[in-house]
């Protein structure tokens, strides 16, 4: 393992990777601003950015609880209703993995000949979440059980109001955030001495993603997923998986720190 640190081209790796956590936050913060925007409320981009970014301070330890203190951060400074915007970063939760599915088939379809046979659950998983996805959107307009009262539960508010429209608006505003990725993680995996091209990375990026949602310690199903992926280079890329991944959380709690003492400022002295 030492030996694969030692042949790293760290100076131009952590340049690529620093760029990517700045583009990532710019995207995760449009993601956010429009989102409520479309369902609760315009907050200018300049004044999400700050609580997008401290909030992945919080994110080190679950993503999910980082959503929970945007939503009331927003509820504090900006009297958002504190159902509302849960309602926002349900919604936002549930895209993503709805996205990043997409993506995993399209990546599927695109580079399948270079994918592990288990890849081929991908097609019948995306045809069941299109069946699923269609019943939800029927639901929360009223179409299916008409006389459900679940759909006036505040905390489902953004699903009530959203339209296809607002489903596919999320996947290209955040799709840029997964194509950049492509490109930034076949770059760094070239620098760890492990070959690899954006069509195999388009295909594998997505399901590593959504392992990497799971809540393990230092996000060893991402780790694991790299291994499994790229047998016969189990040690670059078991080292590539442990820095890749909790490098750029780390980091963007970095950049979060750049934001706290703002975010905090705008929260007390309401």
């Amino acid at each position: 393992m030492s030996q694969v640190f030692a042949n790293v081209n760290w100076v131009p790796w952590l340049l690529l990777m620093m760029t990517y956590s700045c583009v990532y936050l710019a995207i995760d913060t449009l993601v956010v601003t429009r989102s409520l925007k479309w369902f609760v409320k315009e907050i200018p981009y300049r004044d999400i950015l700050p609580i997008r970014a401290s909030a992945y301070i919080i994110s080190i330890f679950n993503e999910q609880i980082g959503k929970g203190a945007m939503a009331y951060y927003l509820n504090k400074r900006d009297g958002v209703p504190g159902w509302e915007v849960g309602s926002v970063m349900l919604f936002i939760m549930f895209c993503e993995m709805f996205y990043l599915l997409t993506w995993a088939t399209i990546g599927f379809f695109v580079s399948r000949e270079a994918l592990p046979e288990s890849f081929g659950l991908i097609p019948p998983i995306a045809l069941g979440a299109v069946v699923f996805i269609t019943l939800w959107i029927a639901f929360f307009r009223g179409k299916l059980l008409p006389e459900s009262q679940l759909r006036d539960k505040r905390l489902l508010h953004a699903f009530k109001l959203a339209r296809i429209r607002h489903y596919w608006g999320f996947f290209l505003l955040r799709s840029p955030a997964l194509l950049s990725a492509v490109v930034v993680y076949t770059i760094a995996l070239n620098f760890f001495g492990v070959e690899a091209s954006s069509v195999e990375m388009l295909g594998y990026l997505p399901v590593i993603f959504f392992a990497a949602t799971v809540p393990t310690p230092m996000r060893a199903a991402a780790i694991t997923s790299w291994v499994i992926l790229f047998p016969g280079n189990e040690g670059q890329v078991a080292a590539f998986g442990f820095v890749q991944h909790n490098f750029f959380i780390f980091f963007n709690a970095t950049i979060g720190l750049l934001f706290l003492r703002r975010a905090q400022r705008e929260m007390f002295d309401q």
